[in-house]
């Protein structure tokens, strides 16, 4: 399954390389606020989806771009193209997002970066690897020098003002706060040890599915703001390795609303 994981996400990668030249032929459409979809959103997803249902065409599929398509308890969560507005402005931080889960639990992940070859997966049990070599959250244990990952929000601006709170205090110690721009991209350099934690308010499952995977597998350690499970579900997250993890939820708490408890 990890093997068609990956197959699926280069074929989507050659889409994406294909139509980076030629931005401005793309047709663009506006989802929502701060949100764009291009053809070459659709035609990577096409590709994954492709590559996968010849392979199972029984399994279920979530996608950004098409939504959900009913199969049996194995779905398939897709981010064909995570970045969008990074790579319509040609700024090279993007990534095709793939993983497989069974009943909530995910079984592998795949992020796949086509601009500098670097293709990050992962099976559940076994561990994370960028392309032959086997990966690792950092052993980072303070905020002292830690480099942090994050996404500021663009979109839902209700909780700007906690996000920013959170923000102030945990650069206070840190190396420095870096948002790049793809959350699955985010996910795949914590678990590579290039940046020690990572937050961020208001992610989608397949923003970070693959990603998730991916840094537990590297041994580190993936929540919701409160610490809890329920990620996924409010598509807030802190994640880092055991140590760091538990001192950026202590900064982060004094900043929690009601709503960002929940």
């Amino acid at each position: 399954m990890t093997n068609i994981a990956i197959r699926a996400a280069r074929d989507g990668g050659r889409i994406l390389m294909r139509y980076l030249d030629r931005i401005d032929s793309l047709k663009i459409e506006t989802k929502s606020r701060n949100d764009f979809v291009s053809d070459v959103d659709r035609a990577s997803e096409q590709a994954i989806i492709h590559a996968i249902s010849k392979a199972y065409p029984n399994h279920a599929i979530l996608a950004e771009e098409s939504g959900e398509h009913d199969g049996n308890a194995y779905q398939w969560v897709i981010d064909p193209l995570d970045g969008t507005t990074n790579y319509l402005h040609g700024f090279p931080q993007f990534a095709v997002s793939v993983a497989l889960r069974e009943k909530g639990q995910l079984l592998c992940g795949v992020v796949y970066d086509p601009v500098r070859e670097e293709l990050f997966h992962a099976t559940r049990g076994e561990g994370a690897f960028l392309n032959d070599r086997r990966i690792r959250v950092t052993a980072r244990k303070s905020m002292q020098g830690a480099l942090l990952g994050t996404g500021i929000p663009f979109r839902d601006l209700r909780h700007k003002e906690a996000y920013f709170g959170m923000m102030q205090d945990l650069i206070v110690d840190s190396a420095g706060v870096r948002r790049p721009g793809s959350a699955a991209l985010d996910f795949a350099w914590l678990a590579a040890g290039r940046v020690d934690g990572f937050w961020e308010l208001g992610l989608s499952e397949w923003d970070f599915a693959a990603g998730a995977l991916l840094v537990r597998e590297a041994g580190g350690v993936v929540t919701d703001l409160s610490g809890g499970d329920r990620h996924f579900e409010t598509g807030n997250v802190v994640a880092a390795g055991i140590k760091l993890h538990a001192e950026m939820l202590r900064i982060i708490k004094p900043h929690l609303n009601e709503q960002l408890r929940a």
